[in-house]
């Protein structure tokens, strides 16, 4: 039997490829991105305009065919949600008393949701608000939520349960879900006790984009944490962003959506026999958290300033050769926004998101651009894909995944690139969902034939998986892969990556002046373009694996 002959990227980049060459190249898209002049990239500003514009000529000077019937850019609608802090309050009522709360140093309202312009409920603490059926596991058995408030504890687990089971139900979407099954007409979140070695993605380290108040977290983040961009304790909470089409808000329902500080707890708890710190503690060792009724109700009063307003997906195809499997289509996708303008930190206020994510669209166009100029002949199409709001919520990857500019069932596999990291030799990849799908088998297929490992999530407990893009498709039913830059547990590489994580993630600091190996990153777009190639050319679609807990967002074969 013949061997099967190496594909043509893979050859390139094994004898020919000049990575430091290319790595110029990729750099120099992050320039133009990450430049003070587009002030962040922030959904909606002059900035991120300017970042649409050159992408999509990017996408034009390669050759790309445009992905829609609007051209390169796909057009969705928006509300920008401002909580008028003049005319909103919070206060508890107990025994026909009115307790005022300070709103940012007791609580914060979230105005993702749609709150209601008043309102007064009773609330119950309901644990983590876990529901696993898979587990036989429920916070809330047996409570009564109708017409109630449900408070619980932002970030957990249950002891047992896998990781992709528990990612996927400590989401707030998960929770809120269950939460509005049971009768709850709104949301009270506070702080989980803080894990070590904990990057997330938000204000706090743990929070989760498919969670509600997750943007505001970013922007928290942005802002130095504690009520967002210019915010701190002072009540001045950041703008929400929110899709116009209802049917892909996932806070429906929810009337009132607060976060309580430490300081508030202590209110909101008193006369229940709880504490703050005993519910983070048992928390902390993976023990059930009480569930038990608050004394009084909450008073809530909220004014939104409502405002429409658009934003663009980039999207750009290069179309398959074959008969059949042209119709077909991988994607590859990355975000193209950041945090925008913020709190100062060392006298820098401008959120470049030079890693995040920058990198990952200069990725894409020169993905795509390799692809192009080796003339390679691909079976099926590939969609080249910057999309929009993924710091607010991904919102614009599940606004393209449930509004594709192609036929959803055409969709075969989404490839995203998130702020992998780039921060010191390419030696092994790290890659999200590799023992999930047939794409794992293909991955490791792709970095062997340049010579780079594969190894599987190596911080499985942030849950990233399901924290940036590539959820919104797998959701939709179709097998993802995520990267980041591997590491050996221990070595300096670890270090380098999780001082990073800690010192300029969601910083001022993520810009221009950072160290970055640009020729590590050249390489390691040859893997992904091989990658893609070996995707677009099997005959066969990839497929979750039978035991992949996301087997169960699998659309039937038509």
């Amino acid at each position: 039997m013949k061997k099967p002959v190496l594909l043509f990227l893979a050859a390139a980049s094994l004898f020919a490829a000049d990575y430091a060459a290319e790595g110029k190249l990729w750099w120099s898209h992050i320039q133009f991105l990450a430049d003070d002049k587009l002030q962040g990239r922030d959904v909606g500003s002059e900035g991120f305009q300017k970042a649409v514009d050159y992408v999509s000529a990017q996408f034009e000077r390669l050759g790309l065919k445009p992905g829609g019937p609007n051209g390169y850019q796909q057009p969705i609608k928006f509300e920008r949600r401002t909580l008028i802090a003049d005319q909103s309050s919070l206060a508890l009522i107990r025994d026909g008393n009115e307790i005022p709360l300070a709103l940012g140093a007791d609580a914060s309202l979230s105005s993702r949701a749609d709150l209601a312009p008043s309102l007064e409920a009773p609330m119950v603490f309901v644990g983590h608000a876990f529901v696993i059926p898979e587990a036989q596991f429920d916070d809330l058995k047996g409570l009564d939520l109708h017409g109630k408030i449900a408070v619980y504890m932002s970030a957990g687990t249950v002891p047992g349960v896998p990781g992709n089971l528990m990612s996927h139900y400590q989401s707030a979407t998960e929770r809120w879900n269950a939460l509005k099954r049971a009768g709850a007409i709104g949301i009270a979140t506070v702080q989980a006790p803080p894990q070590a070695g904990r990057g997330g993605n938000g204000a706090n380290g743990a929070a989760n984009p498919l969670q509600p108040d997750n943007a505001d977290a970013a922007n928290g983040a942005a802002g130095g944490g504690g009520g967002g961009r210019g915010g701190g304790g002072r009540g001045a909470a950041p703008p929400a962003v929110v899709l116009a089409d209802a049917a892909l808000v996932e806070t429906g329902g929810q009337q009132v959506s607060i976060t309580i500080t430490a300081r508030g707890a202590e209110k909101f708890f008193e006369g229940t026999g709880h504490t703050l710190d005993e519910l983070q503690k048992l928390a902390k060792a993976n023990q059930p958290l009480p569930t038990f009724e608050l004394k009084g109700a909450l008073r809530a009063k909220a004014a939104l300033k409502r405002e429409p307003m658009e934003s663009q997906n980039v999207v750009g195809v290069l179309p398959g050769s074959d008969v059949k499997l042209k119709s077909e289509y991988v994607v590859m996708s990355a975000h193209l926004d950041h945090l925008g303008v913020g709190r100062a930190v060392n006298g820098d206020n401008i959120y470049n998101g030079a890693m995040d994510d920058a990198s990952g669209v200069a990725s894409v166009i020169e993905i795509a651009r390799l692809m192009k100029e080796s003339g390679v002949k691909l079976k099926r199409s590939v969609i080249f894909l910057a999309v929009t709001g993924e710091e607010k919520g991904e919102l614009g990857s599940r606004y393209f995944a449930a509004h594709p500019t192609v036929a959803a069932s055409s969709i075969v596999a989404d490839i995203n690139l998130d702020m992998f990291l780039p921060l010191y030799a390419l030696k092994v990849i790290e890659v999200q969902g590799l023992t999930e799908s047939t794409l794992g088998d293909q991955v490791r297929a792709a970095a062997a034939d340049l010579g780079v490992k594969v190894q599987p999530d190596q911080e499985p407990e942030q849950n990233r998986f399901i924290r940036s893009d590539q959820y919104s498709f797998i959701r939709q039913g179709v097998p993802a892969l995520a990267f980041k830059f591997g590491y050996e547990p221990g070595s300096p590489d670890e270090k380098t990556r999780r001082d990073w994580v800690r010192d300029v993630y969601h910083k001022p600091s993520d810009d221009l002046n950072q160290p970055v190996d640009a020729a590590a990153a050249a390489q390691f777009n040859h893997v992904i373009a091989n990658l893609l190639q070996r995707v677009a050319n099997d005959t066969a679609r990839p497929e979750w694996y039978k035991d992949s807990f996301f087997k169960r967002f699998a659309k039937p074969a038509l």
